[in-house]
């Protein structure tokens, strides 16, 4: 009896999957979905997939190289991920060179898959940031300036798409900051070590599957301290905030409202208009409690900040924001109250 049990509490909640990665050496180095694969079927999971992953191919190849993949139909999930630097480039490169191919990429997926999970994998800083580049752009002469680019475009590509993220580079940020000894990194400063695929494959674990990482039994060829930091930087970054990595599809109001509006039904902040010129007007309903308001540009520089109390709150439920002094471009709008944090980006046109 005591044998049943254990065996159904393992498998009760086994799921199959079939997921198609598409991107690069960094997935493919030390075999990510192998590494995945076999976290699931430890779990009793049925884990399929294939890959598409030449060295250094960006998204713009992938439209050709990978679109064979992607005709396929039956995937249930399809990860993205770009060339490792390029999404971290200046803002008008990022926007010929990155952007518009993810959403052709997207587009293609949900052409011949539509009910499959299109999962962006959030890459990382280089350990001492793209010296290469660093001459010609100064936010990447660090692992901080870079990565924090890194983070701000996924998670850019996943909401506008309406994708999930696979936040890799955020829990390795965590690692980093907590485990400063433990590396992540192979000699070239730049491709996952065994360790930090291993910390992807946790990542993935989670975001697939919605579970606790720390239920993870396969350690690969880690010792069980070392796993257990990868396994608890999964859980604090990824598990512990699964809403943040899950982007729901925007929902546009009434065309009568003569208002290009975006509500996120799960917290019922409306952000307009967008794009926007000289005010952004931003509704903000009961529940949202002591918010603080941020504005970032692409560069990952905060152009603007605000706290606000309740006793404003009482007193009014829309908030306008002067963007008179930003330039033409894209920005990240933030709400963070309590755990939750809401996310747009908009648009200044003038």
């Amino acid at each position: 009896m005591f044998f049943f049990l254990l065996f159904f509490s393992l498998f009760a909640y086994a799921q199959s999957s079939k997921v198609l990665f598409i991107g690069n050496s960094y997935t493919y180095v030390n075999n990510l979905p192998d590494l995945i694969s076999m976290m699931l079927s430890s779990s009793g999971d049925d884990f399929d997939y294939q890959m598409s992953t030449p060295g250094g191919c960006t998204f713009q190849q992938h439209c050709t190289v990978s679109s064979s993949y992607i005709q396929q139909t039956g995937w249930d999930y399809v990860v993205l991920q770009e060339q490792s630097q390029l999404p971290s480039f200046p803002e008008n490169q990022f926007m010929q060179e990155c952007y518009p191919y993810a959403m052709s990429l997207c587009s293609m997926i949900r052409d011949y898959n539509p009910d499959a999970k299109i999962v962006f994998y959030m890459t990382w800083g280089r350990k001492n940031g793209d010296q290469q580049n660093c001459p010609y752009y100064p936010p990447l002469c660090t692992y901080q300036g870079m990565d924090s680019l890194l983070n701000l475009r996924y998670m850019m590509m996943a909401e506008d798409n309406h994708a999930w993220v696979s936040p890799v580079g955020a829990v390795w940020h965590y690692i980093r900051d907590h485990h400063p000894d433990v590396e992540l990194y192979q000699s070239d400063e730049s491709h996952p070590s065994y360790l930090g695929s291993y910390v992807a494959a946790c990542c993935f674990y989670t975001i697939l599957t919605g579970r606790n990482p720390r239920d993870i039994i396969w350690d690969g060829a880690l010792d069980e301290t070392t796993a257990s930091i990868a396994k608890n930087a999964a859980k604090t970054v990824v598990f512990d905030s699964l809403w943040k990595w899950k982007f729901q599809a925007d929902t546009v109001l009434d065309d009568s409202t003569s208002v290009n509006a975006f509500l996120l039904p799960e917290n019922g902040i409306v952000l307009y208009p967008n794009p926007a010129s000289t005010t952004l007007h931003v509704s903000l309903p009961d529940l949202v409690k002591n918010p603080t308001v941020t504005i970032v540009n692409m560069e990952g520089d905060m152009v603007y900040h605000q706290s606000l109390l309740s006793s404003w709150k009482e007193r009014h439920n829309t908030l306008d924001i002067d963007v008179s002094f930003l330039k033409n471009g894209n920005y990240i709008f933030s709400v963070i109250y309590g755990s939750r944090k809401f996310t747009k980006v908009f648009t200044i046109v003038r």
